[in-house]
């Protein structure tokens, strides 16, 4: 019997291999934004896991789009190097390669969680921010610098140079982040918008610019590259995006090319009242899907196998990504294999450690 968790799924002529995907989820382990042993090794032992799709974590387009100073970042040709390594061996191992490029905004020029979270100020490394609107994410911090129009240009070119850069590393999906808060998020909410320009004011307006960017990324990448991009369906919030908004900025993304909505929510302030729980983003998904006519990727308290099979199963999402529940457990969908009874492919060196031969069958690597 077909498990629909596992049945494969098709973009731009990509097959994934089942419908399961790793989200991006920050490591603060790079220097320089250079990528290293610990990426590979933490991205890698996802794809030997059997994830359909693995996407890396929020990559900074600019040394100042980081969240902190050890963040990744793809601003520079130099970076390509190492990615080669990671994206041949995801590749090699059966699962998709993803990556996404970001910019933090206001939100950036923090330390990293376990040294506190703080606002680096820049005697300790930090720099200034930016946003589409000089307001302070929090009462805490001081207010960005409000973009220009220049600056505007600057950052469709570099998130473009991003783009080129990851595919020359080997990259077969493309994210761009525009969720939790951070700069294009910053534009598409009336929160954090204030602008009276182009970018400003109206729907239209402030949805411009991530329209411009998924544009401009869709031009220059080759057709067969799959390009998505996250987004904060709901701002949990009073005056703040909603998910109708959400449905017509999808649609809009659409048109221009983009292939898949990762869906999530909020982080757009420190106040957002959200009724965090199983499934508690997968009506998002759900409602895009059907009414923005695009595939979509549900997230968020999605741990339990029967659950993210209910959800394929259910026509509410054409994957789910799972983020915390990989951190625990890089072997997630091998397990969620055995329990949901799908027949998955094992690396031949792990063959002996699993019980049901009918469940297990050999993955012999990729070459080329």
């Amino acid at each position: 019997m077909s498990v629909p968790l596992f049945t494969p799924v098709t973009f731009r002529g990509l097959t994934i291999r089942n419908r399961i995907g790793v989200s991006p989820m920050c490591q603060y382990s790079s220097q320089d934004g250079f990528a290293n042993d610990w990426h590979l090794v933490h991205v890698g032992s996802r794809a030997l896991g059997g994830a359909g799709m693995v996407i890396m974590e929020a990559t900074g387009v600019t040394p100042e789009g980081r969240i902190t100073p050890l963040c990744h970042g793809i601003w520079k040709d130099a970076h390509i190097d190492f990615l080669k390594r990671i994206t041949a061996f995801t590749i090699g191992h059966g699962a998709a390669a993803g990556i996404q490029l970001a910019h933090a905004g206001r939100k950036a020029s923090m330390a990293a969680p376990w040294e506190g979270g703080k606002r680096l100020k820049k005697p300790e490394g930090g720099w200034t921010t930016i946003a589409p609107s000089p307001l302070a994410f929090s009462p805490d911090m001081e207010a960005p610098h409000e973009m220009s129009l220049d600056d505007i240009k600057r950052l469709k070119d570099d998130f473009v140079a991003g783009a080129r850069r990851a595919v020359a590393a080997g990259f077969q999906i493309l994210e761009i982040h525009g969720a939790h808060g951070y700069l294009l998020h910053e534009f598409y909410s009336p929160l954090s918008n204030k602008r009276t320009d182009e970018y400003g004011g109206s729907e239209e307006n402030r949805f411009r610019l991530i329209c411009e960017i998924a544009r401009a990324i869709r031009a220059e990448i080759p057709q067969q590259t799959v390009l998505a991009v996250r987004r904060s369906c709901s701002d949990w919030q009073d005056g703040g995006v909603t998910i109708d908004d959400t449905v017509r900025l999808s649609a809009a993304l659409k048109k221009e090319g983009v292939d898949f909505i990762d869906c999530s929510s909020g982080a757009l302030t420190p106040d957002g009242k959200i009724p965090v729980g199983p499934n508690y983003q997968v009506p998002f998904a759900k409602s895009i899907r059907e009414k923005a006519g695009i595939a979509t990727a549900a997230v968020g308290m999605i741990n339990e196998p029967s659950q993210a099979n209910d959800i394929i199963a259910g026509d509410e999402a054409d994957m789910v990504f799972l983020a915390r529940a990989m951190l625990r457990d890089p072997y997630w969908p091998l397990h969620a294999a055995d329990v949901l009874g799908a027949e998955m492919d094992v690396p031949v060196q792990y063959l002996r450690g699993y019980r049901s031969e009918q469940i297990a069958r050999p993955r012999q690597k990729k070459t080329g």
